[in-house]
């Protein structure tokens, strides 16, 4: 095969270049190269590294990494041991490796053992306990703005200002002293993505307040003349801000109450729960009367007085089926008579058939709404026997569009 000539174009060899393996040995920075002893044409390597630790120059010492654990975990008192074991660990691999940070393991060793010494000195004398308490009282009141946005079940309440205002400030104060109002449990509004309104939300809130007010003070006869249910409720604003929450209380509009209000099924015995609930049945169903007379809804009239009837017939049917005490039997076998003959008359008011026939009998059949054995089994049974707030009429607050 006929071979190519070189190309014209190849530079000519330079003369002053040393054949390779001749000329006087320099061994420079980075000593033999790959074709020679001597030193690289500047034009093909570029200008010599500048001066300083090339890449086989020792490292730098470093700090070490445990070492300054050790210091944050002993400067941190809760967390004395790690600081401790860190810097024991630190030590003995800083000198193995030329590492800095002594001193930090040092100082890291001696901050978690005093940290360790006052830990169980706080243990063992129960001081401990009592700060982190104090710490955790200082979180919670913290936590909570003084709003009724921030109210709880069960708090206690004093309000500046505006006692039904939505954004009242309020003081979170001991049940066992004077105050104002107290909460009786709180829902959140659900089954909407949009504001349902004022008056759909205020509906909902006095259904569920109502009943809620009713599982917290059982014994309406127990509460003060001036004491009612109020709700606070979301506005159209602070629904848009995501607020759903509605809060119930028990609030007085005359003078403060000493001492909680509650008395539920947790603070009552099993004869006191049973006559109760019998009871409020009736008292639920007689305060569903409706806004309009017989004369412009004689419909939801009767159907109203049909529930009183099957409240009335209901509360007797559980009072018969209990076993009472020998001390209250005779008095409850008494008020469970009356109601007897208070149903027959409400069955009547519901077979009324005009408006002029419901009024003739609607006071007879109210009249046997109030029962005299009820304050004879109320005294046998130990629970409040003069009527307060609710006074054996269910009396459970203001209408729907009354509260806040």
């Amino acid at each position: 095969m006929e071979s190519l000539p070189p190309p014209q174009d190849s530079p000519p060899p330079r003369q002053d270049w040393p054949a390779p393996g001749t000329g006087p040995v320099h061994p420079g920075p980075y000593g033999p190269g790959p074709h020679g002893p001597g030193p690289f044409p500047p034009h093909l390597h570029g200008a010599p590294f500048p001066p300083g630790p090339g890449p086989h120059a020792a490292p730098p010492a470093v700090t070490s990494g445990l070492a300054i654990g050790s210091l944050v975990s002993g400067i941190l008192c809760c967390l004395p041991p790690l600081g401790l074991i860190l810097g024991l660990i630190a030590l003995p691999r800083i000198r193995k490796r030329n590492q800095t940070g002594k001193g930090l393991a040092i100082a890291g060793i001696a901050l978690s053992v005093t940290s360790c010494l006052l830990l169980t000195l706080g243990l063992v004398t129960g001081g401990f306990g009592k700060a982190w308490r104090s710490v955790e009282e200082g979180i919670e009141g913290a936590s909570r703005s003084p709003s009724t946005f921030a109210l709880r079940t069960g708090d206690c309440f004093d309000v500046d200002g505006d006692l039904e205002a939505l954004d009242a400030d309020v003081e979170v104060v001991d049940c066992a002293g004077a105050h104002e109002g107290e909460v009786t449990g709180t829902f959140l509004i659900t089954g909407h993505t949009a504001w349902p309104g004022d008056g759909p939300v205020d509906g909902i809130a006095w259904d569920r307040c109502e009943r809620i007010g009713h599982a917290y003070a059982m014994d309406s006869w127990a509460l003060p003349e001036d004491v009612w249910t109020y709700y606070y409720v979301p506005t159209s604003s602070s629904w848009r801000a995501g607020d759903r929450n509605v809060t119930c209380a028990l609030i007085t509009d005359g003078a403060p109450v000493e001492g909680s209000l509650r008395n539920d099924e947790t603070m009552l015995d099993a004869d006191q729960v049973h006559f109760l609930k019998a009871l409020n049945a009736v008292d639920t169903a007689l305060f569903d009367e409706p806004d309009a007379d017989a004369d412009e809804d004689l419909a939801a009239n009767t159907a109203w007085a049909a529930g009183v009837r099957t409240a009335l017939t209901a509360a007797s049917a559980d009072l018969k089926g209990h076993h009472w005490p020998a001390e209250s039997a005779a008095s409850v076998a008494a008020l469970v008579e009356e109601l007897d003959k208070a149903a027959a008359k409400w069955g009547e008011l519901a077979a009324a058939g005009d408006a002029d026939a419901f009024g003739e009998r609607y006071d007879t059949a109210y009249d046997l709404t109030i029962w005299g054995s009820e304050v004879e089994a109320r005294t046998a049974l130990g629970l409040a026997d003069e009527g307060g707030s609710g006074g054996g009429e269910g009396g459970f607050g203001p209408e729907p569009g009354e509260s806040v």
